[in-house]
């Protein structure tokens, strides 16, 4: 059993790799991204501001195109700007570029950073070199970016009209590092330029305390409630239980979400309307800070469970059912064994081994959340940060919320076979 676990935790980065690679290229190959976005802001919202402005003259150079896209990191391929995020490569961690004054081999660019200069030169048979007049440039590197790769770039994203000038060559200091997810960063938000593991972090309590305190009540009701179904089945109480789960399972979490919130919160009074925590929740006492969350928690936690009740519930009453109607239960009750025993000692043990299989993948569904829900109670947790990051196009957060998603559910599944092998000795993965 060991090996094999071994076996399934050395596969979980050769699949994360898979998962991530996948959606990194479609990310950086969809159209309508924060180049085309920035462009569009810049040259005007639709096609007769377009029109209109080069009708008057309006010019985009290719400098300004290569500009605001190496200021996205964009600059680069599919699979070295992946293995760059990956840290298996090093990325530009500082960049800086200007085009060559025409008929010159020198240009001046402004280190970021500092008040320094950074002098780049060429000459005609291709050597670049790179100096400073106050010491050298450590750390420092250059390339060239020739006018047949500017025009090709601005192809790419202006198709709309010609290149007004031919461009210059254009030269870029850059400082590389090793900066990616091998050495624990995930980069920085495109929008809210800050780092993508403090945005993941911050928001990850607020899903946790969602997520925990629903797996803990499904888990703590739907297996009582299913051994007494199982039991008192076709009853009265069988039948209205049955009623109240599948009702609470036709309705989505985010529909009633919305009917509580305007009938519960707007118009009675009795919860919050959204939000995790009131403004002044940090200045309230142990008691008042408990009263607080519950005020603003339990619409959310109902709309949390709400779906989950039908299946946790009708699973645990059809396993146990079949194993009630199996010979060995029956051989017990006729061997003298009392009928609480048997469904307690025998068939309940038995009954959820289907369920251990779902115990793992609980786990994802703990931290990301549901992002609907959050949307609907306005709570800033991990599941509206995915949300607002695809909106947004903010490439960087969505390959770090991918990743936090894809760990937790390859985890989850070693967690499940584990949950499996505990509670089935007849279960040995070999």
């Amino acid at each position: 059993m060991k090996a094999y676990f071994i076996r399934r935790l050395l596969l979980v980065p050769v699949t994360l790799i898979g998962i991530t690679l996948l959606v990194f290229a479609i990310v950086r190959l969809a159209p309508g991204g924060p180049v085309e976005q920035s462009l569009q802001r810049l040259m005007g919202g639709d096609g007769e501001s377009k029109r209109s402005q080069a009708e008057e003259g309006f010019s985009l150079t290719a400098s300004q195109v290569l500009e605001i896209e190496e200021g996205y990191g964009l600059h680069k391929g599919v699979m070295r700007a992946y293995f760059e995020w990956l840290g298996v490569l090093p990325r530009d961690i500082e960049l800086s570029g200007k085009e060559f004054p025409a008929g010159e081999d020198e240009v001046e660019i402004p280190i970021p950073g500092s008040v320094r200069v950074a002098k780049v030169w060429k000459n005609a048979g291709g050597e670049v070199g790179l100096g400073s007049d106050d010491g050298e440039l450590e750390g420092w590197k250059v390339r060239i970016v020739s006018p047949e790769e500017q025009t090709k770039r601005w192809e790419n994203y202006v198709d709309d009209f010609e290149m007004p000038t031919p461009p210059e060559p254009r030269a870029v200091i850059y400082k590389p590092a090793f900066d990616g997810l091998l050495q624990g960063s995930l980069g920085y938000s495109w929008k809210y330029q800050d780092s993508v593991w403090k945005m993941i972090l911050q928001r990850m309590p607020v899903s946790l305390f969602f997520g925990g305190i629903a797996m803990v009540l499904i888990y703590a009701i739907c297996l009582p409630l299913g051994v007494i179904k199982a039991i008192r089945h076709r009853t009265w109480l069988d039948n209205f239980s049955s009623l109240m789960v599948f009702g609470g399972y036709a309705i989505p979490g985010y529909a009633l979400g919305a009917l509580l919130v305007v009938y519960l919160a707007a118009q009675l009074r009795w919860f919050a309307l959204g939000g995790f925590v009131s403004d002044n929740f940090e200045s309230l006492s142990l008691g008042g800070k408990i009263a607080d969350l519950a005020y603003h928690g339990t619409l959310p936690l109902i709309c949390y469970i709400i779906g989950s009740f039908a299946m946790m519930t009708m699973m645990m009453k059809n396993n146990l059912m079949d194993n009630l109607a199996a010979d060995y239960v029956r051989t017990a009750i006729a061997k003298g064994t009392g009928f609480r025993k048997a469904v307690f000692r025998h068939a309940f043990r038995n009954s959820i081994i289907p369920i251990a299989t779902t115990f793992g993948g609980n786990l994802m569904l703990i931290v990301a959340g549901s992002v609907l829900i959050e949307r609907v109670f306005d709570i800033n947790g991990f599941g509206l940060l995915s949300f607002n990051a695809i909106l947004e196009f903010d490439q960087p957060v969505i390959m770090g919320v991918l990743f936090v998603s894809a760990l937790l559910m390859l985890l989850g599944n070693v967690v499940s076979d584990l949950c499996v092998a505990l509670v089935d000795p007849r279960v040995s993965y070999k």
